[in-house]
């Protein structure tokens, strides 16, 4: 990333971090060995794969045999959505590859609030005694609202509890997308209460194109890529090695350094936050103040033209996002924003900042100080 450059599009993706470059390395060159081979340096290439997979599964509080490998958390949450056969619930605020893959199913889209908060009541209210699968994102990519996991999953228990007492046998699971926030809150798959998680290795300075479905033993998941077996039959393919020790190395850093890391960023993110609601008394800050990522800073600017602004701010060395990496390709406007009901010239006039790494006091105050001067100029320009 170049010095001069100021990056604060985090949620769209993160550098990978040096040392976790450093324990994968050897994996592309020396010990590039299929691990499925039967001699002596494959089978050595074998354990270190094994060894990464019980990392990842002890970050999380689970067994590595219930870890599957993937390409990413899309594949993740594809394969977190294939054994269902009847009824799902999904929040109307989730990713894209949630809501096609509900899409294919019979389902039940509920509304997230205008902060982006979605209650464990309204989830309550979805579930029907044929729903399978009930699928919440732990914090909103877009607007970084952190959802009551832990309250749905008591929902989803008691709903549990109650279907084996009635005699009906349709078994219910919540999937928790934890792609944004597993480096910043805690990913413990007990106490969360969740029965399935999806983390993505891109988010938290890891390799892309890597990611982890965790499926608790109960749940029959079915294969969505066949071939020799690999992942117990649920993921064929050569495995990942390289990938999968990044990933296990990333996971290891973000958690250990999390609590430090999330009060850093709390701290720069609300001074630039202060010093953006007091250039633009009519600025909106979107989602749920209280219970938000660390990181993240939504804000809309009316009458300003969002796209324009990015690329103006990109000529500057400044790159934020108008909301999901997703969604902005292909130029239409958030379906997040539009789903907590903001204004449509507040969600034309909206970016999303988000914090990381190599984000410091000095280059987000000279982020924030040209975000004003562009603003203004913007404001200048339409008032022409």
């Amino acid at each position: 990333m170049s010095t001069e450059q100021i990056y604060l599009d985090y949620a769209a993706a993160t550098p990978i971090d040096e040392r976790v470059i450093a324990v994968m390395q050897t994996y592309f060159t020396d010990d590039f060995y299929n691990p499925s081979s039967p001699y002596m340096p494959a089978v050595k290439v074998r354990r270190a794969f094994e060894d990464a997979k019980q990392t990842l599964a002890n970050l999380i509080g689970a067994k590595s045999g219930a870890v599957i490998m993937t390409a990413g958390a899309t594949e993740s949450i594809n394969l977190a959505f294939n054994w269902v056969t009847g009824h799902v619930v999904v929040p109307n605020i989730e990713h894209h590859a949630v809501l096609r893959c509900a899409s294919a199913l019979s389902h039940t889209i509920v509304s997230a609030d205008s902060r982006g908060y979605v209650s464990a009541e309204v989830i309550k209210e979805a579930i029907r005694p044929d729903t399978q699968l009930v699928s919440v994102a732990l914090a909103n990519n877009e607007l970084g609202t952190i959802q009551p996991i832990r309250a749905i999953a008591e929902i989803i228990k008691n709903e549990r509890e109650q279907r084996l007492i009635s005699g009906n046998l349709t078994p219910i699971f919540l999937h928790c997308d934890a792609s944004q926030g597993a480096g910043q809150i805690d990913i413990n798959v007990a106490r969360l209460g969740v029965d399935m998680m999806t983390i993505n290795a891109g988010k938290i300075y890891g390799p892309k194109q890597v990611g982890l479905l965790w499926a608790d033993s109960r749940v029959q998941l079915a294969p969505q890529i066949v071939g020799g077996g690999q992942e117990r039959g649920m993921r064929s393919g050569t495995e990942n090695v390289a990938g999968t020790i990044g990933f296990a190395k990333a996971l290891e850093l973000v958690i250990e350094h999390r609590t430090f890391e999330s009060e850093r960023l709390a701290k720069l993110r609300d001074d630039l936050q202060r010093t953006l609601t007091s250039a633009f008394s009519d600025a909106v800050v979107s989602g749920y103040e209280k219970h938000r990522l660390a990181s993240y800073l939504h804000i809309s600017f009316p009458g300003i033209d969002a796209e324009r602004l990015i690329f103006i701010l990109e000529n500057r060395s400044v790159l934020v996002a108008s909301g999901s990496a997703c969604a902005a390709n292909k130029g239409t406007r958030s379906h997040v924003l539009t789903a907590i009901g903001l204004a449509p010239e507040l969600a034309d006039g909206s970016i999303r900042i988000t914090l990381g790494h190599q984000s410091n006091t000095e280059n987000v105050k000279k982020a924030g100080k040209i975000l004003i001067e562009e603003i203004n100029n913007e404001y200048a320009r339409i008032k022409r």
